[in-house]
């Protein structure tokens, strides 16, 4: 791999589709390279995809800590490893403390099932559906110690059809992330993105709105 090409480990706690999106592009014109994931649950079915990809993998099971702060220091200890110039949270089901989160100011973004600021946390197509909203979507943020309420550099939107349920709705969405995460990790490896003090910088601007991605045709 050359050196050019940004050092990227992803976390991840479940099966990897958003992971497998990566993967997919790194292997083509994505100017980075996945260099480790990390989960916290042994069996995730993530940790296959990256296997079958060559990629290294750590297993940092949080059940084998007694306390968060052990759990977070084995974590990061396990990325610093692998030198990386972003981490991305692919997936990750863990909430991450304040010292964490600081190590790696400007250097971790996560994705997350909603249009936030609208339905941070977990269930979000359940809630999006109960709340009647017409439009959907998925963000990629950069982490920061305030949960899913760091500075949103991009976004996708979906239509609410007719008839969704919440798997339908989770399954429509899904398809957005895989588009949107590489686009931002793609963007980052390219040296566009950082965070300021007024919010996400792309190409020495300050954004006034995320990024607004359409779906690639096929």
């Amino acid at each position: 791999m050359s050196e050019k090409r940004l050092r990227v480990v992803v976390l991840i706690s479940g099966r990897g589709r958003n992971l497998q999106s990566l993967i997919n592009r790194a292997a083509g014109d994505l100017p980075a390279e996945i260099v480790g994931v990390i989960s916290n649950r042994p069996r995730a079915a993530g940790l296959a995809r990256a296997d079958k990809a060559g990629i290294p993998t750590v297993v940092i099971d949080h059940a084998d800590f007694e306390s968060r702060a052990g759990f977070e220091a084995a974590l990061q200890a396990a990325i610093d490893n692998f030198e990386p110039g972003l981490v991305v949270l692919a997936g990750f089901m863990r909430k991450l403390g304040d010292d964490f989160v600081a190590h790696y100011p400007g250097r971790m973004i996560n994705i997350h099932p909603s249009l936030l600021p609208a339905f941070r946390g977990l269930d979000t197509h359940e809630r999006a559906l109960e709340a009647g909203v017409k439009e959907h979507g998925c963000s990629v943020h950069f982490v920061t110690e305030k949960l899913d309420g760091g500075p949103i550099i991009a976004q996708m939107r979906v239509r609410v059809e007719d008839g969704d349920d919440p798997e339908a709705l989770a399954a429509r969405v899904l398809t957005y992330e895989h588009e949107l995460l590489p686009a931002v990790v793609h963007w980052f490896a390219e040296g566009r993105l950082r965070i300021n003090d007024g919010g996400v910088e792309m190409d020495g601007m300050t954004l006034m709105a995320p990024a607004l991605l359409e779906m690639e045709a096929r």
